[in-house]
């Protein structure tokens, strides 16, 4: 009974090591922990503790993707492994390296050692945690049999993707010493994250460059296109970084397919940049890559590995054979440099086809992810390398071009000189004919000024002549009555006289009565006589400008009067009739009445001209017409003088207020009158306009300010 015991014993035990990994050397890349892996659905409590009984739980290997292990996708489930740990392992610290795509629970031994990710009865708040990048201690204390368990939760509906490789590990650990951990993960980070820094540096510093060859060349726009394609790589390669230190599985598949998004719409600006710069038509390609572009969008839909490979690798290839092939286009049409380009491209095949050959082991190495790099870079680089001689072969161009231009230079410069020289003379001898034609303008000048002195002093003689005519027959009138009066009164002093010898006294006092009411008529007619004088005299003598206070309906009045009596004096059978109509509110404003009274008379004289003119040729029924009227507009004084003569021919209308432009025969008008009376309106601030209709009449208006 005793050896049947013994035996049982033995049996279970090499049961139990038949199922047990048994590690006993840790070679240079780890212990993978792939092999003897137990499996149970359901979350129970005690799968965790060292004696349960799991012999009759499913194989089941971890290690294998997750879209393959469609077990893992019912909630919790449990992973156990036994492991034999040999003494000799513990002389160093040992390390556990983790990848992951769901959320984990780890017991060593029935301990809880660590977790990563979020458990919860509500899948929605199920959180998958990847560890990966973060190497942590494995707590071994004693050799020999250790019993590894895994509690375990996908996070239903999660993308899952991996940058470089197509796999994703449900769980994957491997044991390793701490301190070849750290080596590996240092190796990592410089074979794998050192590259895409420095990636991310060359594609900045293109970006800067292209847009400042686009901002200071703007008719190349393939610089713009290609700024945009590195600014978006550059962000692309951001994203990459930031993938390796997203902590959730969802993070890391949104900062994957940004990436990824990313460099799609760069290939299509990197592509339409190529065809900027040979200056190809877009065409049929052009439009099929876009179609494919929205397609790689639609792929991502699909699962992710087939997003990724369809997508992708189909599109990214297509794009470069298209780039490829204007390439080489440009070169058979003999375009510049174009060959760059073409060397470029195969670059870029050469290393995306090391890129696609490589890396599909499970976890991105080395030399994947630098041809990755490296492709996304060629084309770029290649780019500016193509721009940049080109510069310098234009820029050369344009040095031999100044150089013949300044050869040029030289030789005009002696042609220059002589011509100068020529040029010096001629300006003198124009200069000596400029000043002998100058000296004599000068003095047909000083000619045309002493005329100029003369006309209007003719001008002014012929107004003060016409007025002194219309003050002659005026004056007449009063001293005839002055004359009658007197006569009158001698003959009443007569009769008085005989009167008083008849001692008729009160006969004598109404003779004296009358003898008076005619004296004061006398003196009445005497004052009409000297202030007639005095307006003449006021009329004739040097204005010095001064502004007084007025009374334009009186000054409007007077010489209304003195021009009709001027015109009769002329035309002794002239007769018009003569209307005013003055504005008692305007009251007095401030003007220079000898030079208003002057632009007065020139116009009422103008028209009544204009009205003998047209009775000269008229039928009997025509009679003579003139007014003049003044009325008060807001600040403003209007002066309305209106005949019904001839009028104003409408093609010289424009040319009536021209110095020595008159309408009157030869002898008749200087033509200064209209002239002068324009500049002294217009030195009182107002304004002077005609209208007119041939053959019925005119109407000139003038405006002065109240307040001038």
């Amino acid at each position: 009974m005793k050896h049947f015991f013994i035996i049982v014993f033995l049996l279970s035990t090499f049961a139990c090591f038949s199922q047990t990994q048994i590690i006993d050397s840790i070679s240079q890349d780890g212990i993978l922990l792939n092999k003897g892996w137990k499996f149970q659905k359901g979350d129970n409590p005690d799968y965790a503790t060292p004696n349960y009984d799991d012999s009759k739980w499913q194989s089941l290997d971890p290690t294998l993707d997750v879209h393959d292990l469609p077990q893992l996708k019912e909630g919790i489930v449990w992973f156990r492994l036994h492991l034999f740990l040999d003494s000799n392992l513990l002389k160093e610290q040992l390390a556990f390296v983790l990848q992951q795509s769901g959320a984990s629970e780890i017991y060593l031994n029935g301990n809880l050692i660590y977790s990563f990710g979020v458990f919860d009865t509500d899948p929605a708040k199920v959180k998958a945690y990847d560890p990966l990048g973060r190497p942590t201690v494995f707590p071994i204390k004693n050799a020999g049999q250790q019993i590894l368990a895994i509690r375990y939760e996908l996070q239903p509906g999660v993308r899952y993707t991996i940058i470089f490789s197509s796999h994703n590990y449900a769980f994957r650990g491997s044991i390793n010493t701490i301190e070849a951990a750290n080596r590996y993960y240092q190796q990592f980070t410089v074979f794998v994250q050192g590259p895409v820094f420095f990636a991310t540096g060359i594609v900045f510093i293109l970006t800067v460059l292209h847009l400042s060859f686009f901002l200071f060349y703007r008719s190349q726009k393939a610089n713009l296109y290609f700024s945009l394609f590195a600014l978006l790589r550059m962000v692309g390669f951001i994203c990459q970084l930031s993938y390796f230190y997203a902590p959730w599985v969802e993070h890391k598949f949104y900062v994957f397919n940004l990436a990824i998004s990313l460099l799609f719409i760069g290939n299509v600006l990197m592509v339409t940049a190529i065809y900027y710069l040979f200056e190809q038509k877009r065409g049929i390609w052009y439009s099929t890559l876009i179609i494919l572009y929205l397609l790689c969008i639609v792929a991502f839909a699909l699962p992710s590995y087939w997003g990724w490979n369809i997508g992708s690798k189909l599109f990214t290839n297509l794009v470069n054979l298209e780039i490829t092939r204007i390439s080489f286009i440009a070169i058979k049409k003999k375009k510049r440099y174009a060959w760059i380009m073409a060397v470029g491209c195969l670059c870029y095949l050469a290393c995306w086809g090391i890129f696609m050959m490589s890396g599909h082991s499970g976890e991105p190495d080395a030399l994947s992810i630098i041809s990755f790099n490296i492709a996304l870079l060629s084309i770029p680089v290649w780019a500016s390398v193509y721009l940049g001689i080109d510069f310098a072969f234009t820029n050369r161009l344009l040095r031999q071009k100044l150089l013949e231009i300044e050869g040029l230079s030289r030789k005009t410069i002696a042609q220059e000189k002589e011509k100068q020289q020529l040029l010096a003379l001629q300006n003198e001898t124009l200069e000596k004919q400029v000043a002998e034609r100058t000296s004599a303008l000068q003095q047909s000048l000083e000619n045309l000024k002493s005329t100029q002195a003369q006309l209007i002093q003719s001008e002014k003689m012929a107004s003060l002549g016409e007025l002194t005519a219309g003050i002659a027959h005026e004056i007449q009138n009063p001293l005839n009555f002055v004359n009658n009066f007197s006569e009158v009164n001698k003959e009443m002093i007569e009769e008085a006289t005989e009167e008083i010898d008849k001692g008729n006294v009160d006969e004598v006092k109404n003779i004296l009565i009358d003898i008076k009411d005619n004296s004061e008529k006398i003196n009445h007619h005497g004052k009409r006589a000297d202030a007639i004088v005095k307006g003449m005299l006021q009329h004739s003598k040097q204005t010095k400008g001064i502004k007084e206070p007025t009374d334009i309906n009186a000054l409007c009045d007077e010489y209304l009067r003195l021009s009709y009596h001027g015109m009769r004096a002329k035309a002794k059978n002239f007769n018009a009739d003569i209307k005013t109509e003055f504005d008692d509110s305007i009251g007095k404003i401030n003007i220079v009445p000898q030079d208003i009274g002057r632009v007065l008379l020139n116009i009422i004289n103008n028209a009544f001209y204009a009205t003998n003119e047209r009775k000269k040729t008229a039928d009997e029924n025509y009679k003579p017409f003139v007014s003049v009227q003044t009325k008060k507009i807001n600040d403003k004084v209007e002066i309305k003088v209106v005949d019904n003569g001839n009028g104003i021919p409408q093609n010289i209308i424009d040319k009536i207020f021209q110095p020595f432009f008159t309408t009157k025969p030869t002898g008749q008008g200087t033509g200064l009158g209209l002239s002068l009376s324009y500049d002294i309106i217009k030195a009182h601030g107002g304004e002077i306009k005609v209208e007119t209709k041939e053959g019925e009449g005119s109407e000139f208006v003038i405006q002065l300010l109240i307040t001038a």
